[in-house]
């Protein structure tokens, strides 16, 4: 069945305090403002976006945005990644988009609006997204025919991140979809020494955010399990290995994640910088 139009968008940001890296992380202070608090507001400066969710399984971080007048969906604390998460939620999400009640609908409303809305996910670690880059997200959906199952942004990796594997790479087609998303630089350039590939090939680096068509959001868990995602530890690789087109968009650069002790360094470091 050939997907609707899309016709609402919402943005879910989902986060816990359990990390095990750097506990409490999205909490931390950057610049006199807690993590989470900085990546809804971003969010919230978007164009098109119905409204910005906190999905969590934690009363504290649900306390939290409820007073800075977001709205909060509970998740379980058994989730295992973030587009887990929203996707327990995702009829709820989607009903916030249309300032409907999920349970109020019948079989085939439910799948018009999940299948005519766009669910943009975004990680409560990333205190300098652009807002910009949420708005493409939605237009990239509007504007695709047909609408495509997930949409995310890549950027052109610079020479000296291409072998990081901290630095998550996309393999693109010709006509821009994501045929792999590895940790290792792809593609291998034969015969030629790794510190010259850039010279052969453009490397892709993912920006950490999706946008999902709802009701490819809502079917998450009956994704067969995906043998690339537990080895590369990439979520993504699970859209991927099911048959899911992924497309993307170019944007200028990635923002920052906090992940480790340095990198929450480095982000208050750039927010004691910024005007």
């Amino acid at each position: 069945m050939r997907p609707s139009t899309i016709q609402r968008s919402v943005v879910a940001v989902p986060a816990r305090l359990a990390s095990s890296r750097l506990p409490d992380k999205v909490l931390a202070d950057i610049g006199g403002q807690p993590m989470i608090q900085r990546v809804l507001d971003r969010c919230a400066q978007a164009q098109g976006p119905s409204s910005v969710v906190l999905c969590t399984d934690s009363q504290r971080l649900h306390d939290l945005a409820s007073a800075w007048g977001f709205p909060v969906l509970m998740t379980a604390e058994t989730c295992s990644s973030g587009s887990e998460r929203i996707a327990s939620v995702s009829d709820q999400l989607v009903a916030l988009a249309w300032g409907e009640q999920a349970s109020e609908w019948d079989s085939a409303q439910r799948q018009q609006r999940l299948s005519s809305t766009a669910v943009i996910n975004v990680q409560g670690d990333q205190p300098f997204l652009d807002s910009a880059v949420v708005t493409q997200m939605v237009q990239e959906f509007g504007k695709r025919d047909p609408v495509p199952a997930v949409v995310t942004p890549v950027y052109r990796l610079a020479a000296s991140t291409i072998h990081n594997p901290a630095v998550v790479k996309t393999l693109l087609a010709h006509d821009g979809r994501a045929l792999y998303f590895s940790r290792s630089a792809v593609p291998h350039v034969r015969d030629v020494d790794p510190a010259d590939w850039h010279q052969h090939a453009s490397f892709w680096g993912h920006v950490g955010m999706y946008g999902f068509r709802g009701d490819v959001l809502a079917g998450w868990d009956q994704l067969p399990a995906s043998p690339l995602e537990d080895l590369e530890r990439l979520e993504q690789l699970r859209l991927i290995e099911a048959g899911h087109t992924v497309a993307t968009f170019i944007v200028e650069g990635t923002s920052l994640s906090v992940d480790t002790p340095e990198q929450l360094e480095q982000a208050r470091r750039l927010a004691g910088c910024s005007v």
